[in-house]
């Protein structure tokens, strides 16, 4: 299980360990690039180290650059230190900041972009507008001045022209947050565009989903946690860390729930960072009612819905994973018939329109089946469902597969499916 990270009580040194290790295990960062620094109570900045493994950081090699100007450490801080520190100085309420360089954002960086944070109902809220910072010399009084000039004029996330991407937030979550939601939107809008014209949401559309806040269930009067009960949150819980290492999953978006007893069930929390999801976090939902003093994912009441009128779904994944909500973003429909297994797992995906998931509006509890798996909702999320949550999550990664064949494939020649008489086998040989 991932070492979860508590922004209270652990020690900066410890906190920057894990999410640089969590920025390259993803793919986001090389073994020399980017850095990752902190400033706590004192004044006193934590920073990643110039020249040492991005992939093998220990806390032991982080650096400390006092308030003094001191620096401790056993190598040197990145040599990009100084504009960490004059982010800090200009932006008080500031106290972690990320560097990078993942590849999305660089992309839109040379070609001297911003991605729109429309692209996905939460970005803008987790992004805010975005900043602009041009060129200027690594590590050089120049860079700093550019950067912290625009954090002064309230942006959390900047480009930085022919370079890379800055974010900052109150804490290190909060930053990490930033970072990877920003760069999802980016590869989401670059791989939509393989597919089609990218579609955004309007204002509007983002303010009539936050109001669809479905009503909070009641709490139970009590509440236990048999063995089998207690198994089952392990499960949820492997398989969300599972999906953010894996890029079907950030950290601020992705529900997971598993079907108990009957139309009880288990569900991840809302506000609490995937990467670091616990098995205390995960909300029982008993006779229609939640476990005190715990709030269940926004979509609880999908889920129920689900489970009530679909006796052979016994678990869910609402997610967004790069490639499949590339289809949600160009109004594309996947064809799934690209391998044979692709077909067998999913037969048919459809793509809603934003709002399909609305409470007033759903008709997804009567769409999805055995049948028909997996939905595609417009702009908002993916939702796949299943027997076994390891099938269900089986069935993500082939779908999130499948869409990025299609995308790759869509810049050489035009997919060629399996046809209707090779789909008659299948069905013949492996649905019967």
């Amino acid at each position: 299980m991932n070492e979860r990270l508590d922004t209270q009580l652990m020690h900066p040194r410890d906190q920057i360990a894990i999410i640089i290790s969590r920025i390259y295990q993803r793919g986001l960062t090389t073994t020399s690039g980017g850095n990752i620094s902190m400033i706590d109570d004192n004044g006193d900045v934590w920073v990643t180290p110039s020249a040492v493994d991005k992939g093998s950081l220990k806390p032991s090699d982080i650096m400390c650059v006092k308030s003094d100007g001191t620096i401790v450490g056993p190598h040197k801080p990145s040599s990009e230190y100084p504009f960490h520190i004059a982010i800090y100085k200009s932006r008080p309420d500031i106290k972690a900041v990320i560097h990078a360089h993942p590849p999305a954002l660089v992309s839109f960086s040379i070609v001297r972009q911003i991605p729109d944070t429309n692209v996905i109902v939460q970005a803008k809220k987790i992004c805010g507008p975005i900043g602009y910072a041009t060129y200027e010399l690594p590590g050089s009084f120049a860079l700093g001045v550019k950067i912290a000039d625009e954090f002064k004029k309230g942006f959390d996330a900047i480009i930085m022209e022919n370079h890379g991407t800055v974010l900052g937030g109150i804490d290190l979550v909060d930053a990490f947050q930033r970072f990877e939601t920003l760069e999802f939107c980016a590869r989401t809008i670059l791989y939509g565009t393989s597919l089609g014209e990218v579609q955004y949401l309007t204002d509007d559309q983002i303010a009539e989903f936050d109001n669809q806040v479905p009503m909070l269930m009641p709490e139970m009067d009590s509440v236990s946690y048999p063995s089998d009960e207690r198994e089952k949150r392990l499960e949820i819980c492997n398989i969300v860390h599972r999906a953010c290492d894996h890029g079907l999953m950030l950290s601020s978006y992705g529900t997971v729930s598993t079907r108990w007893r009957d139309n009880d069930f288990l569900i991840t929390p809302t506000n609490v960072p995937r990467w670091d999801l616990h098995q205390n976090d995960i909300v029982q939902i008993k006779d229609g009612k939640r476990e005190p003093g715990k709030v269940p994912s926004r979509s609880s009441w999908l889920h129920q819905e689900i489970y009530k009128r679909n006796p052979g779904i016994n678990s869910i994944i609402l997610t967004q994973s790069p490639y499949l909500m590339a289809f949600g973003v160009s109004n594309s429909v996947i064809d799934v018939r690209t391998i044979p297994e692709s077909w067998i797992f999913l037969q048919d995906v459809a793509t809603l329109p934003f709002g399909a998931h609305f409470r007033k509006t759903t008709h997804i509890p009567e769409l999805l089946t055995l049948q028909n798996p997996a939905i595609i909702v417009s702009k908002d999320s993916v939702v796949i469902t299943g027997d076994k949550l390891l099938q269900t999550f089986d069935r993500l990664e082939v779908a999130e597969f499948s869409a990025k064949s299609i995308v790759l494939s869509a810049h050489f020649g035009k997919m060629v499916p399996i046809n209707d008489a090779q789909v008659e086998e299948l069905r013949a040989a492996f649905l019967k």
